[in-house]
């Protein structure tokens, strides 16, 4: 058996551990260590954004994608001097700030980073985020959902952002001000969802077990909770395609894009293009309409 191939690259300073660099990590679409970790140095400026100052969950799968995985929550030990850690309910989590951290991460085949929807250290959400969960493995309807939730959003005044999960699903993102609370998400969440499920009984369900949910969308705003956490925006997903949660327009949206449109291969000519759809929304008056449901 040939010896493991190792290495290190030097980031910000900081020098990296590489292990086994050309170990396939997406087998369908070729994609080795080697291009994870360069595709993840492209997407740092953008997925970063999303993971700072929050709580860290990720997702490893230590022979790549169809393999074996688990979520880490608790930061491994030994640690390298640059990572950083939080501990919050007893559990002591890295904090992702930088490329540094973001590579020796990837280089654990760390594939998938879901961050909490606070701020370390706060008790209030950043963003509204709601979670459109089909109960099927393919569903064609899940940007006619988008789009209806889109338009209800639009008609109370809000701005918002669909981005793909990166896997069935669609979140909906509405930025906020400081000072809205989880509870008061939930309650224009539930306005929003209701209204969606009585106008549209055959697409939409507010049912939470999935056993009972047949072919309907599950509209997720129970979510908003501190601790729970979403995938990022910009995150690579683990699936077959090497899928990446990304951003859309709500021209997009109304084309009937599919998630597996955005990958890996070509998120960064995407990023180019237009950007980050997310950042160009200011904050939305949600708790205008929180006031006037109370």
């Amino acid at each position: 058996m040939p010896a493991p191939v190792k290495g290190s690259i030097t980031v910000n300073g900081q020098s990296i551990a590489v292990t086994n660099p050309d170990k396939l990590l997406w087998p369908e679409q070729g994609i080795t260590k080697r291009i994870y970790l360069e595709k993840l140095a492209a997407l740092s400026p953008y997925l970063l954004r999303y993971c700072r100052k929050r709580l860290l969950t990720v997702i490893r799968y230590p022979h790549g994608v169809g393999g074996m995985s688990f979520y880490q929550k608790n930061a491994p030990d030994p640690l390298p001097s640059f990572v950083h850690t939080y501990t919050h309910d007893k559990i002591t989590y890295i904090v992702l700030e930088g490329l540094p951290e973001l590579l020796w991460l990837g280089n654990l085949a760390a594939l998938e980073f879901h961050p909490s929807l606070h701020y370390i250290g706060s008790e209030l959400p950043c963003e509204w985020m709601i979670d459109l969960d089909p109960s099927r493995e393919v569903e064609p309807r899940i940007m006619e959902a988008a789009s209806i939730v889109g338009r209800v959003l639009s008609s109370l005044g809000l701005t918002s952002v669909p981005k793909t999960s990166g896997a069935t699903g669609v979140q909906i993102i509405v930025p906020v001000n400081r000072g809205v609370t989880f509870q008061g998400l939930r309650t224009i969440g539930h306005f929003v969802g209701r209204f969606v499920t009585e106008k549209h009984p055959d697409l939409f369900t507010l049912e939470r077990l999935k056993k009972e949910r047949g072919d309907k969308i599950y509209f997720d705003y129970l979510q908003h909770f501190g601790g729970k956490t979403l995938a990022a925006p910009y995150t690579p997903r683990a699936r077959p395609l090497a899928t990446v949660s990304t951003p859309l327009t709500w021209q997009e949206v109304e084309k009937d894009v599919a998630p597996a449109d955005f990958h890996l291969l070509n998120i960064e000519e995407r990023l180019r293009s237009i950007g980050d759809l997310i950042e160009k929304v200011p904050p939305q008056p949600v708790e205008e309409l929180i006031l006037r449901l109370k």
